[in-house]
């Protein structure tokens, strides 16, 4: 049986996600190569590079609209952000390589106030490494990534606010 290069492409991607699904429970320590750097816009046009963000912790999620783990774990992140308030913590959501018509909508339906990025040719999550969405790393305010985690993950747990937190004492 034949099947097109774009349902083979979307299988793919499918078979990957189920694999990104099946990666640990916990935040797993970082033991890759350097922090790879990047300059994304947001949706308002407004350049964000990683180097800005240098002295906080920042945690940095690869997701489509289309990816339900991606999407289910939108609020945690959100909440994550809630309980860290005032500390020196961002949250970067890196939407890869859709339209911004349908980022927006997704946007319309959940309310998020941390930054949205738009990757629109998957050059930085390629960069990155990502295999599966979502795909999360956790960069310390040294500008080293600590942390990383691929699929749905439960961000507002006690035991990440801790782990964060501590990071965010870490010297740079």
């Amino acid at each position: 049986m034949l099947i097109s290069v774009k349902r083979a492409g979307l299988l793919v991607a499918a078979l990957m996600l189920v694999a990104g699904l099946a990666v640990g429970k916990g935040l797993k320590p970082w033991n890759g190569d350097r922090t790879p750097p990047f300059d994304l816009k947001d949706l308002s046009g407004r350049m964000h590079r990683l180097a800005d963000y240098r002295g906080k912790v920042v945690l940095i999620n690869f997701w489509a609209t289309w990816c339900e783990p991606c999407r289910d774990e939108m609020p945690a992140m959100q909440a994550l952000k809630s309980k860290l308030g005032a500390k020196p913590f961002v949250v970067l959501a890196v939407n890869v390589a859709e339209s911004e018509v349908r980022i927006d909508d997704f946007l319309r339906t959940m309310p998020l106030d941390f930054t949205v990025l738009h990757d629109r040719d998957s050059a930085v999550m390629k960069a990155w490494g990502v295999k599966a969405l979502p795909a999360s790393f956790v960069v310390g305010p040294d500008g080293r990534i600590h942390y990383s985690f691929t699929g749905d993950f439960e961000w507002a747990d006690d035991k990440v606010v801790k782990a964060l937190t501590d990071l965010m004492r870490r010297r740079q």
